[in-house]
């Protein structure tokens, strides 16, 4: 039995024969296995600068009613092959299909190992499904672009408002109350933002962010509905002391209210008056009352 190290040697030209040792020759890492299971060096000409150039081959691809010859080296994939039929074919690289021997061949599959060889023949058909697939991922990067781009409007003009709120807030906290015309006017502002908001289409992380966004909003929105209740609290209760100032001045009873008489004490007249009988006090109706008393002495 040949020895496993005359097989590997084998495999490779003088120039790149290697040990199975590891003390000559490329290193695992550059090497990779052909679809047949032969074990080769990757192809990368950085790596063996000194390796001979290979000429290119001329294929023939037929696409339609249209015929292309397109020179390029065996050693590339149906992937560069499809990259350089885009311009002429004015067909996009992701929605190309190459058939060669009846069979559809992968972009990663190489040109050489598929035995394509100088005048091969190839055709080219458009794929319909991969163009679709391609179409709708493009239209769902293009509206998560266009949402992002929204959402961080939105969060540049909330940020605006919210300086607004906090002013608003400060204003409330010293002089008691604020203008309801300004708090309107925020209120209003801060609406139309949720409604863009709730215009917006997203997913995934901007679902996330323009949900938070309208919790923010929402937030702020609270706020001045609370400093618009205080400011009107407060109003009312102002107009009622002046109005309760205006209905009972300095010095003036309230109507509602009975003169306090003081007490005093009786003088001696009406002492007099009341061991009077009764019969003898005069009448309230007569118009003029003569009282006449004659007092009695005791000894």
């Amino acid at each position: 039995m040949e020895p496993m190290k005359s097989k590997m040697n084998k495999m490779f030209s003088p120039a790149t024969k290697f040990s199975v040792d590891g003390k000559g020759g490329p290193k695992v890492e550059d090497l990779e296995i052909r679809p047949g299971g032969m074990l080769v060096q990757k192809r990368n000409a950085e790596m063996n600068p000194s390796s001979v150039s290979i000429p290119p081959i001329k294929v023939g691809v037929k696409y339609g009613s249209s015929y292309h010859e397109i020179r390029i080296s065996p050693q590339a994939s149906f992937g560069d092959l499809k990259k350089m039929l885009a311009e002429p074919t004015k067909l996009h690289h992701l929605d190309q299909k190459l058939i060669f021997k009846n069979k559809e061949r992968d972009s990663k599959e190489y040109l050489d190992v598929a035995r394509v060889k100088d005048g091969s023949k190839i055709v080219l058909e458009e794929d319909i499904v991969s163009r679709e697939r391609r179409c709708v991922e493009l239209l769902r990067n293009s509206n998560a672009e266009k949402s992002s781009k929204s959402l961080a409007e939105i969060n540049l003009e909330v940020d605006k408002l919210a300086g607004q709120v906090t002013a608003l807030e400060a204003t409330a906290s010293t002089a008691g109350k604020v203008a309801e015309t300004d708090v309107d006017n925020l209120t209003e502002l801060l609406m139309m933002k949720l409604i863009k908001l709730d215009g917006i289409v997203a997913e995934g992380d901007l679902k996330l962010q323009r949900r938070l966004q309208v919790k923010r909003v929402q937030k702020y929105i609270g706020i001045l509905d609370m400093l618009k209740y205080q400011s009107s609290k407060s109003s009312s209760n102002g107009a009622k002391i002046q109005l309760q100032q205006q209905e009972n001045p300095i010095g003036r009873m309230p109507r509602d209210s009975k003169p306090v008489q003081k007490q005093r004490a009786p003088s001696k007249l009406e002492k007099s008056v009341r061991t009077i009988p009764a019969q003898q006090q005069p009448q309230k109706h007569s118009e003029s009352v003569v009282v006449t008393t004659k007092w009695e002495t005791f000894d």
